[in-house]
């Protein structure tokens, strides 16, 4: 796959705080890229300096082999959805759809065929002339959607899209933006906090903490394989668990991570570790029952049908050796890395 989209050593800070800092990336074409991280890490920043809303104080960005750092926006060939969705409340959805392609004059019976088919795909057809007031918010995304359609552009910058749908409308239009990008063979740059939208969407992933890149590749090797406790936390629901590498006999500094599937249920006389329960979730098909344990977070079994186990039993453990990961040099951190806001960045707007 050749590469698109690349960013080389790029720093843009407000002094010395926040936005990213010496990042480097590639985006291959027609990949499906997700920028993953906690509020303030860095993430909206690295999209508004591809988008051209951000100028970066050291680096390099080019786009399709065309270096692109001083360029304005509009010379960057790309399309941008934002969260806020970004419609006009005075245009109907016909006139929301097709304002960029009138802005440029485009042919009108090339911006009627255009309409055409975006509506088609985003379903909209029959919501053509209402206001983006009468549409749900599953249907004012689409429309940002249907925008990045005709817009024809072969870049498409997704800034935290989904972010203001609830849970059953984020997992249909998810479905949308993804069969999007592989019917029109779209290269997408995508900004998430949320991990599982990373993990079902991308191709690549990069996950950032505190204006750095800490990993990045595909979902299954990020999953797979942390490089830091931070990653192994991030990454998987449930995410994975930790403990202090003392506890099972592992000398120096290390924090020790296993997966919560590779956990289960062992005699309290020949288990690996012990602890208590906390509280027993039913899910239906199977219950998730929450352990606690000094130098230890995370725990966790998920056991078939109910269980109703009282809160403060004693469970014993059995963590099976080639599934644990020594994360060695890494003291355990009784409160665990930061997973909330770690920066601040820039108020958003542009430079």
């Amino acid at each position: 796959m050749t590469a698109f989209v690349e960013i080389d050593d790029v720093t843009r800070q407000w002094d010395g705080k926040g936005g990213v800092r010496a990042v480097s990336m590639t985006v291959g074409r027609g990949a499906f890229v997700s920028i993953l991280g906690p509020s303030g890490c860095g993430k909206s920043t690295l999209l508004r300096l591809i988008a051209g809303l951000e100028r970066p104080s050291a680096g390099r960005i080019r786009i399709d082999g065309e270096d692109v750092t001083h360029r304005p926006p509009a010379q960057r060939r790309l399309s941008l959805v934002f969260q806020s969705y970004a419609l006009f409340p005075h245009l109907t959805v016909r006139d929301n759809i097709l304002f960029g392609m009138k802005v440029r004059r485009a042919p009108r019976a090339l911006r009627e065929e255009k309409l055409a088919e975006a509506a088609g795909m985003m379903g909209l057809t029959e919501f053509l002339g209402r206001k983006p007031a009468q549409l749900s918010g599953g249907q004012r995304q689409r429309v940002a959607l249907a925008r990045t359609v005709v817009s024809g552009h072969p870049l498409v910058l997704m800034d935290e899209p989904l972010s203001n749908l609830d849970a059953k409308l984020r997992t249909a239009v998810r479905r949308d933006i993804k069969a999007l990008q592989q019917r029109l063979d779209l290269t997408v740059v995508y900004v998430t906090h949320d991990q599982g939208e990373a993990m079902s969407l991308s191709d690549h992933i990069v996950l950032m903490r505190d204006a750095a890149v800490v990993q990045a590749g595909s979902p299954q090797a990020l999953y797979a394989h942390p490089a830091t406790p931070f990653a192994a936390e991030f990454i998987g629901d449930p995410p994975m668990a930790l403990l202090d590498g003392s506890l099972l006999g592992v000398a120096g500094p290390t924090t020790v991570g296993i997966r919560v599937e590779h956990l289960s249920v062992a005699p309290l006389e020949t288990a690996d570790l012990v602890a208590e329960v906390e509280v027993c979730e039913f899910l239906g098909a199977d219950t998730r029952v929450l352990l606690r344990r000094d130098r230890a977070r995370g725990l966790a079994l998920h056991l078939p049908g109910a269980v109703d186990w009282p809160q403060g039993r004693r469970v014993g453990l059995h963590l099976p050796s080639e599934h644990r990961f020594a994360f060695a040099g890494e003291p355990f951190e009784v409160a665990g890395p930061t997973i909330g806001p770690a920066t601040a960045d820039r108020p958003r707007q542009p430079s």
